[in-house]
């Protein structure tokens, strides 16, 4: 495991956000990570397209959205 030094500021705001998504922040830190780069390696998907993808991938078995099924 290693050390990533952040501002206080950046730390402040994953610590309210681990809270609100009931993760550690380090857990926190790691999937906004985690996320960023999959955003950065493939620009033209989405945020949901990049979880359902990653879901896909967990082989985790995901009911499509009411928005998704109806087209709006």
């Amino acid at each position: 495991m290693g050390i990533v030094k952040i501002s206080d500021e950046l730390h402040e705001e994953i610590r309210k956000a681990s809270t609100a998504m009931v993760r550690s922040i380090n857990s926190q830190s790691e999937y906004w990570i985690k996320i960023g780069m999959l955003a950065e390696l493939n620009p033209t998907m989405t945020y949901s397209d990049i979880i359902k993808e990653q879901l896909r991938l967990a082989d985790v078995a995901v009911k499509e959205g009411i928005d998704e099924k109806s087209g709006n």
